[in-house]
């Protein structure tokens, strides 16, 4: 019943807040709908710590630790993000003197509910549809500001993700042909992986490709990820939390799961694969983040780092590289949707997202400066961050798999990176422009939001819960043996 309420709460409040009488109180009903659906979420969570995997409506709905993990993180950036949602709107269409926003709390529920949706379908065909919804549905928030660039953003993200989307379903549908090849009709992650050994690796290797460079477009893996840094630089900044933060780790999802059930094929090893495709992209991201001027966009960049930082990871093959890696995608749903969050409050102060423009921050407006240097530091992995933490877990992994030349790179890069990133901060925040000392106020809900995400940021920087330690390792033993 939970999972189905995960799901259902977030469809009916989108019906509900289309109603003109109740518009005014839609982004408060959204709040309040996101607060309930990450209560179901733990609940979920809970549920599938107790007993490993959880199942509903028939075994249509399925959830273990993988789906778990991805389904709290998800929840959690919703409610964060229509939070920050409240005050950016009203102060931001103030200022532009925009007009009704009426339309954009039905979209954000529909769309959070369709990224719910993801680690919850059982069967392969149906998370294809779910997966292909988040993208429909998220192109109309990608292009919400009605400009130019928004508009031409929007129609590349949704042109390039669906793209993606009709390779990664040809992949599938070869994928069940394995299936019936190998004698088996159920088209589920459970019996895939139980099917493996008897399935035909003629048939899972062009599948395992396909669905890699399919739904790696939507992940933003490289040389994929061209769409990213439009979408996420033209879309309202709760809009790129979502987008950034879960909605590429929903994506991602679904590799990690086809990673396990490869494992499982005979004489078949998808490790190098998510290796090469990993370390192409943290190098890429890292290269284009020294010359990005945009700090949106350099944020944007950062997602295509994490995402193959994630990918090698898993890559690396063992039980501890598996764990950091899901200890790595809870950390970049928290420190990117914070990153978005304090790019969409310095977007509030200055109406500017050129780097060259902003100057001088911390003297003009000390309350967007902050945010936007901790996010910077938290997503580059500086102690207590959670991303330090997680990506040492990774490194040190990679030593013990001997796997020093790979370690050596994602090091490099990593040091690169933080380079990168802090030099453009350090100028935005500490360099001599002059300008107008900011003389007006953050929406409180804004704030509220970036406390709230900044909280659990660095708790897990120093101290893993045991419950969330239980599920990190659940949803690592999900993605191979």
């Amino acid at each position: 019943m939970v999972l189905a309420a995960v799901i259902l709460v977030p469809i009916l409040v989108s019906l509900i807040v289309l109603g003109r009488p109740i518009r005014q109180w839609a982004g408060w009903i959204t709040v309040l709908a996101m607060a309930a659906t990450l209560g179901l979420a733990l609940a979920a969570a809970r549920a599938t710590l107790a007993g490993g995997e959880i199942s509903a409506a028939g075994g249509w709905l399925a959830c273990d630790g993988l789906g778990a993990l991805i389904l709290v993180l998800v929840a959690f950036v919703g409610f964060t993000a229509a939070l920050f949602s409240l005050g950016y709107l009203r102060q931001h269409h103030a200022q532009h003197q925009a007009g009704d926003t009426g339309g954009y709390y039905p979209l954000f529920n529909i769309f959070v509910a369709s990224m719910l949706a993801v680690p919850l379908m059982a069967n392969v065909a149906l998370l294809w549809v779910a997966l292909e919804l988040t993208t429909l549905l998220s192109a109309f928030l990608v292009g919400f500001e009605n400009t130019p660039a928004a508009l031409e953003a929007a129609w590349k993200y949704a042109l390039l993700t669906t793209l993606g989307a009709i390779i990664a379903l040809l992949g599938v549908l070869i994928l069940y042909w394995g299936t019936r090849v190998a004698g088996k009709e159920a088209f589920t992650w459970n019996e895939l992986i139980a099917d493996a050994p008897v399935m035909s690796p003629t048939l899972v290797w062009p599948a395992f490709l396909l669905i890699l460079i399919g739904f790696g477009t939507k992940v933003g893996l490289v040389p994929m990820h061209t769409w990213l840094p439009d979408a996420h630089s033209q879309a309202p900044a709760p809009i790129c939390a979502l987008l950034s933060g879960v909605e590429t780790s929903t994506a991602l999802y679904v590799i990690l799961r086809l990673f396990a059930v490869l494992a499982r094929v005979p004489g078949s090893e998808a490790g190098p694969w998510f290796l090469v495709f990993g370390v192409l992209s943290v190098g890429v991201a890292t290269i284009l983040l020294l010359q990005v001027r945009d700090y949106k966009r350099m944020f944007a960049f950062s997602t295509v780092e994490h995402m193959g930082i994630i990918l090698l990871a898993v890559g690396l093959g063992s039980v501890d590289a598996r764990f950091a890696a899901a200890y790595q995608l809870t950390a970049h749903a928290l420190a990117k949707s914070f990153c978005f969050f304090a790019a969409g409050v310095a977007v509030l102060v200055l109406g500017e997202q050129r780097i060259a423009a902003v100057q001088g921050l911390a003297r003009r407006a000390p309350v967007a400066a902050v945010p936007l240097l901790a996010g910077a530091l938290a997503i580059t992995g500086m102690p207590p961050s959670a991303i330090f933490a997680s990506e040492l877990l990774i490194l040190k992994a990679g030593l013990a798999r001997g796997q020093y030349l790979v370690v050596g790179f994602l090091a490099f890069f990593i040091v690169l990176g933080f380079a990168a990133i802090l030099r453009h901060v350090t100028r935005m925040s500490f360099g001599t422009g002059s300008g107008p000392r900011w003389s007006g106020g953050i929406p409180h809900s804004c704030l509220a939001a970036l406390a709230i995400t900044a909280l659990p940021l660095v708790i897990l920087g120093v101290f893993m819960p045991a419950w969330l330690g239980g599920l990190l390792g659940l949803a690592g033993a999900a993605m191979g043996r």
